[in-house]
């Protein structure tokens, strides 16, 4: 299929896709999806990370789900393409508390696919690019604060002029990336460690965990993958 097709299939199907979520019109965004299908949600409407297999669970979750999210604003993102017999396309969304990215699966015009990702919460959008806040101020400034000086007026008033949103177990790797994007995303966050310094606690369990974890675990997608 030339790829004029393939965005016209897509661009159709997300405009019936956005008109019956607007419309509040359940049985209508339910038959734009295949009998055999699959839809991933990654917090975005459903505040969790499940899988939603077939008609009747996609249903079931517009129905538990639609009135509180207000999905609405579904845009395509960039042209679609075709392979092994399905159209493939990258979306756009917002819902009552955030904005979102999706990606699309069409087979004979139905959904086969979806998932749907939570990007960013309203009132809460990082703060990246231009918008970043500067580590080091230069010049001359009138009653500017050292790092230090911010620091310790941060922590002073974490608990006590601002209640922390999130409470994160372990100063770790991962316990620190996680503190360091919620501070991005203007979240408050509290990180507890047990040891007096934070990452100094993850060499004792870097190798130990390593050798646990390859190769025996792996991550598998729960979505079928084309030509399955």
């Amino acid at each position: 299929m030339a790829v004029e097709g393939a965005n016209r299939e897509a661009s159709r199907w997300l405009q019936a896709f956005g008109k019956a979520l607007a419309n509040h019109d359940i049985a209508g965004a339910t038959l734009l999806f295949e009998k055999e299908c699959y839809w991933r949600d990654l917090v975005s409407l459903t505040w969790t990370l499940k899988t939603f297999e077939g008609r009747d669970e996609v249903k079931a979750m517009l129905s538990a789900t639609l009135a509180a999210a207000k999905p609405a604003n579904v845009v395509q993102l960039g042209p679609a393409t075709e392979a092994n017999g399905a159209i493939e396309a990258w979306f756009a969304f917002e819902t009552a508390t955030g904005r979102g990215n999706g990606h699309l699966r069409l087979r004979n015009g139905k959904c086969w696919t979806m998932l749907t990702t939570l990007q960013e919460l309203k009132g809460f959008e990082e703060k990246a690019g231009r918008a970043r806040e500067r580590g080091v101020e230069q010049g001359v400034h009138p009653d500017r604060l050292s790092w230090a000086e911010r620091r310790r007026l941060e922590e002073s008033a974490l608990g006590m002029e601002r209640q922390p949103y999130v409470v994160i177990i372990g100063g770790g790797q991962s316990g620190l990336a996680l503190a360091a994007r919620l501070k991005r995303l203007q979240v408050p966050a509290l990180v507890i460690e047990k040891n007096e310094r934070a990452v100094p606690s993850t060499s004792g369990r870097r190798k130990r965990s390593f050798w646990s974890s390859v190769p025996n675990k792996c991550r598998i997608s729960p979505l079928p993958a084309s030509g399955a």
